[in-house]
């Protein structure tokens, strides 16, 4: 790290402590050359996750607009708002582990969040799959329902 007062690049750290809920660093370090002590502070760079929409566009991703989302889904449920915020947070550390920093609105909509709901909320998965998939039938609904019935019933009953 180059002293701000010699220009010298040969620092030593005296202290390192997290700050802003363990987001950063915050060292303080002595120049090596006049002695002289500064502060700097050490961030994780965030590479932005850009979403391909379906009709091509791209944008950035957007915790806020899924957040909207599962709350119109989950409207009049019973789903308390730190599950909704649970769902959300899983979504996009499982889309920034992945390799590509851009992901498509099936992966997000059609794979992960509908995933989480289907075990949460039937009735939230629903309605979100409802929209979107834009489902512009009662067929589409139907066959929505019956895929939802057919693996509740494989999965093992509580006892």
């Amino acid at each position: 790290m180059r002293c701000p007062y010699c220009q010298h690049t040969d620092t030593k750290v005296t202290d390192s402590r997290t700050t802003d809920e363990g987001n950063s660093i915050r060292r303080r370090r002595e120049c090596i050359n006049c002695g002289r002590r500064f502060t700097t502070y050490e961030i994780i760079e965030e590479v932005p996750l850009m979403v391909l929409k379906k009709n091509g566009r791209r944008e950035l991703f957007d915790r806020g607009k899924l957040l909207n989302g599962l709350l119109r889904s989950c409207d009049k449920r019973t789903v308390p708002m730190s599950v909704m915020e649970q769902v959300v947070n899983d979504v996009e550390r499982d889309i920034r582990n992945e390799i590509n920093q851009e992901v498509t609105t099936d992966r997000i909509g059609g794979e992960l969040v509908l995933q989480q709901l289907k075990d949460i909320d039937q009735v939230a998965y629903v309605r979100f799959a409802s929209v979107y998939r834009k489902f512009d039938n009662i067929d589409s609904f139907m066959e929505e329902l019956k895929a939802l019935k057919k693996l509740d019933a494989k999965k093992p009953k509580r006892s």
